[in-house]
């Protein structure tokens, strides 16, 4: 196949200029190797190509119908690779990016906004889904990224750090009030109150599911859900008191909308971060980890 792609361009060349001397030169080689590439390729297709006149060479009828076709096949050939000198130049890529509603909305936008400023040209998919969903899809190579919670079994990935979060549960003041007037001051609040989580199929909720066993914490009403957004909105409007991501509610905790119930013993830290595979790492992605580590220090 690599022979006859040669002699076809050989043969393209020399029906392009009408001349072997010339198409020598643009292909920089000598003219008897041109001729025998030619006599090759119309001994290999039965059929004369070129008739020799005055001025060089000509195609013959079926040397045209041909042309016709090697012409379309080296043109298409020519886009493409004006086409991956543009993305070349431009930056132009794809990037498919797991994460859930929660760190898309308080982590990663930041970092999208950022990196598409510096690279415009970039085609990025986000796919919501839980963090085990996102971490499944990166084992099955069907998304490029994923922005997690550091999983304890990385299974080859490489983990980019981003950030600490701390749990914590939290409820409006009038919540917490009615629920002491009703109980009393020194009421135990995870037997008492309506405590609200995450789902057990979440990696949040067995984050917190593990604390509450190796503190002894036994809840009696809970109100479970899917979603982070839900829980912080929940908590918002006094439906209870939610076990919620710390950090993606400072701005209700300096006002005074909720308020942090204090424990004993805090909820262990976890880190985010961006989690990918390491081994041949499209341009794309290596750009964008780049930028990802910089991204703080700008």
């Amino acid at each position: 196949m690599e022979q006859h792609l040669s002699q076809y361009k050989i043969f393209y060349e020399v029906a392009r200029c009408g001349n072997i001397s010339r198409a020598a030169k643009e292909l920089y080689i000598s003219q008897p190797a041109i001729s025998k590439a030619i006599s090759k390729l119309e001994e290999s297709l039965g059929i004369k190509l070129f008739s020799r006149n005055s001025r060089g060479v000509q195609l013959t009828r079926e040397g045209a119908i041909l042309f016709q076709h090697v012409n379309t096949a080296f043109d298409s050939i020519g886009r493409g690779e004006r086409e991956l000198k543009r993305i070349h130049d431009f930056h132009i890529g794809n990037l498919k990016i797991g994460v859930s509603n929660t760190l898309c909305k308080y982590v990663l936008l930041p970092y999208l906004k950022g990196f598409i400023g510096k690279y415009p040209h970039v085609n990025i998919a986000i796919e919501s889904q839980s963090t085990y969903q996102t971490l499944d899809m990166l084992d099955a190579r069907k998304i490029d990224i994923g922005l997690v919670a550091e999983p304890k079994s990385k299974k080859g990935l490489h983990f980019q750090p981003v950030m600490e979060i701390s749990d914590a549960f939290v409820c409006t003041p009038a919540y917490l009030e009615n629920l002491h007037l009703r109980e009393g001051n020194d009421t135990d609040i995870f037997k008492t109150g309506n405590i609200m989580l995450l789902n057990r199929s979440n990696m949040s909720r067995k984050h917190v599911d593990a604390y509450l066993a190796d503190n002894q914490i036994e809840i009696n009403q809970i109100l479970e859900t899917t979603d982070m957004e839900l829980l912080i909105e929940f908590s918002r409007i006094g439906l209870g008191i939610g076990c919620v991501i710390k950090d993606f509610v400072e701005d209700d905790l300096k006002n005074g909308t909720l308020i942090e119930i204090p424990l004993d013993i805090p909820i262990p830290k976890r880190v985010i971060g961006f989690c990918c595979h390491p081994q041949d790492m499209p341009d794309t992605l290596r750009e964008f980890m780049e930028f990802s580590r910089t991204f703080h220090k700008a």
